[in-house]
């Protein structure tokens, strides 16, 4: 028993009447895996096979595959016939199996010769179809904290992930004989879902820490689904298109969270960097100053009472604040020194300048490009001559031993020591 293509020069209600079935999937949602083929308008008044058994396919019978399905031939329990392709098949009984492989080429051929699957009489014959479309929306949480250590912080730091995955079937012979339950005749991705998410999650777990292992910064982590997705195929797709025939096709992060420990650690660590930032010092002096003042004026005993307070201890603090403050105005005076510093030129007439242009004569800013003289005296600072179009000569290098080297010396020619 096998299928062999069909061709109609007309589809339609001609089709039920012309044939002993006509078969379909069942309805396939999104989720569905796998289900059970069903016959087109069983009870249609012109369909004359009135008397057929519900598991026997009436030889000469039409099966129609949808894009993105693959269709099984069933009988006896075993697979006789498939065809990854969409179109319609007609069931001949007197036919050898012919296996078209469709997008799976020769590999699916070789996989149902290992397998074995041969047809032997019986009075079960079924159609079935594997859906080969994505299945999206699989629901993942972290049941625990995931331990990450963040390189940035120099903490061990702990996160929970929740979101979605979404998986293919990549060999649907393997996945039918070794994901769908016996004598299914339909199969949500819910219904056999517990024990991938189980390992998926021990396989996201692994994947998290190999991304603490390569230094991304665990605020990074929700960002990056693409490199997480990377991840989990060499973690976990080879184990599962080996065992069952699906794999990960993408991971989306919908949200990362923090233990409150590592909230106290992270929120610490910002704070000490915000406050490296001298004007940042300096307005939370300020800051506390006024808080002070505003705190002082709601006091419960009076405010000439709550300012009494705040000059007293002013008084008493006032040489830390002034050191605080003269500490933060030299820092932020030292930074725009700094600044100017590096933005500054001197122009031909003497007169300093921080623009591209001098403020005293109007000449432009030097370009900072390395000058170099040609051969033929023409100056140049490009990598070549604008007069005669030679190249820049290579550059010497000198050794911390005083050794001269020629440019393309990668080791010194006198002590062997590396061209920094």
């Amino acid at each position: 028993m096998g299928i062999i293509k069909a061709t109609f020069n007309a589809i339609g209600g001609n089709l039920a009447d012309s044939w002993a079935e006509v078969i379909e999937a069942d309805n396939m949602s999104d989720t569905t895996v796998f289900t059970k083929g069903v016959k087109v308008r069983s009870g249609d008044k012109r369909n004359n096979n009135k008397k057929g058994t519900e598991d026997v396919i009436s030889n000469g019978s039409v099966i129609h595959v949808y894009p993105g399905q693959f269709m099984l031939l069933v009988e006896g329990g075993k697979v006789i016939d498939f065809t990854a392709e969409e179109g319609y098949y007609k069931v001949d009984n007197s036919a050898a199996p012919s296996l078209f492989a469709g997008q799976f080429g020769k590999s699916l051929i070789d996989a149902f010769k290992r397998i074995k699957f041969g047809g032997v009489p019986s009075y079960s014959q079924k159609a079935f179809f594997v859906n080969l479309q994505e299945i999206k929306g699989i629901k993942f949480g972290t049941r625990t904290p995931v331990n990450y250590f963040d390189s940035f912080y120099n903490s061990e730091l702990f996160l929970r992930a929740h979101g979605n995955y979404s998986i293919k079937i990549s060999d649907p012979l393997k996945f039918y004989t070794e994901a769908i339950p016996k004598n299914a005749n339909r199969v949500d991705i819910a219904d056999i879902n517990e024990q991938y998410l189980s390992e998926f999650l021990e396989a996201l777990t692994a994947a998290i820490n190999r991304m603490s292992a390569d230094g991304i910064r665990i605020s990074y982590v929700a960002s990056k689904s693409r490199e997480l997705s990377q991840y989990m195929a060499t973690e976990l797709d080879s184990a599962w298109r080996e065992m069952r025939g699906i794999e990960v096709q993408s991971v989306g992060i919908a949200s990362v969270s923090y233990d409150e420990e590592s909230k106290e650690l992270i929120n610490m660590r910002n704070r000490g960097a915000m406050l490296s930032d001298a004007t940042v010092r300096e307005g939370y002096v300020q800051g506390s100053v006024a808080r002070g003042i505003e705190a002082a004026g709601s006091n419960s005993a009076g405010s000439a009472q709550g300012f009494f307070g705040v000059g007293m201890g002013m008084s008493g603090s006032a040489g830390f604040m002034g050191a605080a403050t003269e500490t933060n105005r030299r820092a932020m005076e030292n930074d725009a020194a700094k600044k100017a510093s590096a933005n500054s030129w001197t122009c031909a007439c003497g007169n300093e300048n921080t623009g591209k242009f001098c403020s005293e004569c109007g000449k432009e800013m030097p370009s900072k490009k390395e000058k170099w003289v040609c051969s033929c005296g023409a100056e140049n600072s490009g990598k070549f001559c604008s007069e005669c179009g030679a190249a820049k000569p290579a550059s010497e290098w000198v050794c911390e031993c005083g050794n001269v080297n020629s440019a393309s010396s990668k080791f010194c020619s006198e002590c062997g020591k590396r061209k920094a």
